[in-house]
């Protein structure tokens, strides 16, 4: 451990505080966090810590829930500005005028939503649970998913339902090449490819495990057997899957090739093969120091959006047990 991650971990000590973090996270922040999980674990952590200050190390919405599950501590945020593409793409305004408009409808939204989203929610899921949830929900129920249509249409197969699909996506799963991951079928025959359900249905197609970033690395820790996987989902799961598993191979995929690798002739084996996420890259352990020396920024929902939202939130945890 560095000089600056034994200083976090000291002022942690002194504060009362507590550090999560995803799995997409920078290694480094992975490595000096209390916690590492997918959302799911992270809102499951929060919402039992007996810390006095939380610290997410994720994206804003993830410290917004976060914030909803613990009123009565202090969240923070190395981060402010790292936002998420699939959030953005949902807005409240929007959300309330379909309720509006189709009032029979149960609104079911990915926890990758703002507080105001949650708030007009009737349950959020993650990845990890989704299927889980619309299962619990009868059969007639007519259904809102979003904003994650990739998402949404992975469970509609799954379950044979109709669900009403939101047009968002993750920017991250949405540009997963389909070309690069045949040709590297063909480059590792023996490899299992693991992809996450935000991937569009032309990767899923192609893969032999689809889950969340958990499911993803779960199977791969309780497949020891299995020496080489190709990998679908954010690259920074691949620090976790490689302490997990030293053995065994990780292959990312890598994203579309852009017109300027085309114009470079450049081809898949000497690309990074890495499909990052800038927002979740945007925490840094200088970051993270100076957030918990200073405690800020701090993350604050009001307490009306977080009285409707944490209802939903409540809902998933229970229906997750």
């Amino acid at each position: 451990m560095n000089h600056l991650a034994q200083q976090i971990r000291a002022l942690c000590k002194q504060k009362n505080a507590i550090i999560l973090a995803h799995y997409y996270q920078r290694p480094e922040i992975q490595d000096v966090a209390d916690f590492v999980g997918d959302s799911l674990a992270l809102a499951q952590y929060a919402a039992t810590t007996q810390a006095d200050i939380i610290i997410m190390c994720g994206v804003h919405f993830m410290a917004e829930t976060a914030k909803i599950l613990c009123p009565d501590k202090k969240v923070l945020i190395p981060e402010p500005d790292a936002g998420c593409s699939l959030a953005d793409s949902c807005n409240a305004k929007d959300l309330k005028k379909w309720k509006e408009e189709h009032p029979e409808h149960m609104i079911v939204s990915y926890v990758n939503t703002s507080a105001e989203v949650k708030a007009l929610t009737d349950v959020v899921v993650t990845s990890s649970n989704a299927l889980q949830i619309v299962n619990k929900l009868p059969k007639d129920q007519p259904i809102l998913f979003g904003p994650d249509q990739n998402l949404g249409a992975y469970i509609n197969a799954a379950t044979g339902r109709e669900m009403e699909l939101w047009n968002g996506g993750c920017h991250v799963h949405a540009r997963f090449s389909v070309e690069a991951l045949l040709q590297l079928k063909q480059q590792y025959p023996n490899a299992k490819v693991l992809a996450h359900p935000e991937c569009k249905a032309t990767i899923l197609q192609l893969a032999d495990v689809v889950g969340s970033t958990q499911a993803l690395l779960n199977y791969a820790k309780e497949h020891p057997e299995q020496k080489q996987f190709i990998v679908a989902t954010e690259s920074g799961i691949l620090h976790e899957m490689q302490k997990a598993c030293p053995e065994t191979t990780f292959v990312p995929v890598p994203p579309e090739m852009t017109e300027d690798i085309e114009k470079n002739k450049l081809t898949i084996a000497n690309q990074c093969g890495c499909n990052k996420c800038e927002y979740m890259r945007m925490n840094t352990l200088e970051k993270l120091y100076i957030c918990i020396k200073d405690e800020r920024p701090e993350v604050m929902v009001k307490k009306e959006i977080a009285d409707d939202a944490v209802k939903s939130i409540k809902k998933m945890l229970e229906w997750s047990k």
